[in-house]
């Protein structure tokens, strides 16, 4: 947790933190939101502000915002950690802010990344959401539907924030090259295209754009008359070395979690848990790390260890439940479970086959004899007619086809000799013998 004013920043701060708007006058993009007349620019304006999710990328100004109103509308302004805030803490501050109200006083609690903040700890908020003790703004990142307990997000209006046009970050470059507060006392030599360069590199993410420039000028060389000379080769590079960090929006976020998955596939444990610990330290989201396990669970092991998807899903769980720095124990345990797991891809290549044939047979009727026949008029045409109930037959099987006429003998599932699999591949093999020996004295 944290009590600060709002915008005075130390020198020693990076750009995008002494840039930071003030005000809705210097606040770029969002203009769906904050643009005049706008829902969320009258709430501001007429001091009438409620509690509210900002939902949307990194670095399109959802704490900027909080931040904002906390100003305009002069309520105190709290900030909380998803990673070091604890539940005892919460409910301290929130009983402060509680007695605060009795003497007039209102607070904003704003809450960044409130995504990984677990239910109980979410839970702790909602006594005082409801009494109007508070006035919670979270930020995420994430789908709030799935992220934010319901009787919170309940309580809450969801203000959804788009990335930043490439022509808006342009303009917070400039911007910094001219205030006082960036790089406005420094003379600095740069052209238009590469300005335009760094905004179109940023993606969308106004924190991104003002970090790159800030790498830029420091690494620029200084000319004998003292001005700061931004070449194409200067910005090229130090680009070249941005792409080297983590960025959870970025390729190196992608080559992670491919370096993880593939770690995994092959066996790898100290490999996984290595990679997994670089995600978690860089600030990787552990639901996220969460879902690709669950998906690792059945892409790449599948039948061969069934208990791999229970693991999964109870990590997923825990995380949702504990929440970082707890959580981190739960997920290496995941990982480590998946490396040792035998493998197979059966399922995966299963799906994937009959996708291929169901997409060029989206025409081709169901098979009458597995129709369903719920009124006289279908058993009249024969839906149903010849439908054999397997629990009625000794062996529980039957000749019955179920596929459509035209994929009849098509095999999807091929069972691997991994783990558990070889137990199903024996079962199969057994099946299709059955149903080849019987089909052939109903032909007789």
């Amino acid at each position: 947790m944290e009590q600060t004013s709002l915008f005075d920043v130390p020198k020693y701060e990076p750009l995008a933190s002494r840039m930071r708007p003030k005000n809705l006058s210097e606040f770029v993009g969002q203009t769906h939101l904050v643009g005049p007349g706008k829902i969320l620019r009258k709430m501001i304006e007429s001091d009438n502000v409620s509690s509210m999710i900002f939902w949307g990328p990194p670095g399109v100004g959802k704490t900027t915002l909080a931040r904002i109103i906390a100003h305009e509308t002069k309520l105190d302004f709290i900030t909380f950690s998803a990673v070091t805030s604890g539940i005892k803490e919460i409910k301290s501050v929130m009983e402060d802010a509680d007695n605060n109200k009795k003497m007039g006083i209102k607070t904003i609690v704003f809450v960044d990344e409130i995504h990984r903040f677990n239910k109980a700890q979410q839970d702790a908020f909602l006594p005082f959401v409801e009494k109007g003790s508070i006035v919670l703004i979270g930020a995420t990142t994430e789908n709030p539907s799935f992220e934010i307990n319901n009787a919170l997000l309940s309580r809450c209006r969801v203000f959804v924030l788009k990335e930043l046009a490439t022509e808006d970050i342009l303009a917070l470059l400039k911007r910094a090259l001219s205030d006082s507060r960036g790089f406005g006392n420094e003379h600095i030599d740069i052209s238009e295209e590469n300005l335009k360069f760094i905004a179109a590199f940023a993606n969308g993410d106004a924190r991104s754009a003002l970090t790159t420039l800030d790498m830029i000028v420091t690494n620029a060389p200084v000319t004998k008359d003292g001005s700061i000379n931004v070449t194409k080769e200067i910005v090229e590079e130090c680009l070249s070395k941005k792409t080297l960090l983590y960025d959870k929006n970025g390729e190196e976020h992608y080559n992670i979690i491919s370096a993880l998955h593939k770690s995994m596939r092959n066996s790898d444990p100290d490999a996984a848990v290595y990679w997994l610990a670089r995600m978690l330290e860089a600030g990787e989201d552990p639901i996220y790390i969460a879902r690709r396990i669950t998906r690792f669970a059945s892409e790449d092991i599948g039948l061969a260890d069934t208990n791999a998807l229970n693991v999964a899903i109870n990590v997923y769980h825990a995380c949702h439940f504990i929440g970082m720095p707890e959580c981190n124990v739960h997920l290496a345990e995941a990982v480590i479970y998946m490396s040792l797991a035998p493998k197979s891809n059966a399922c995966d290549v299963a799906y994937q086959l009959a996708s291929s044939d169901a997409k060029n047979t989206l025409a081709e009727p169901v098979p009458l004899q597995i129709r369903n026949a719920p009124t006289k008029l279908m058993q009249e045409l024969n839906y149903g007619k010849g439908y054999k109930f397997a629990h009625d037959y000794e062996d529980k099987l039957t000749t019955m086809d179920c596929l459509p006429a035209s994929l009849l003998g098509k095999t999807y599932y091929n069972p691997s000799k991994q783990g558990n699999e070889i137990r199903f591949k024996e079962r199969l093999e057994k099946i299709k013998e059955w149903k080849k020996a019987h089909k052939q004295n109903d032909n007789k």
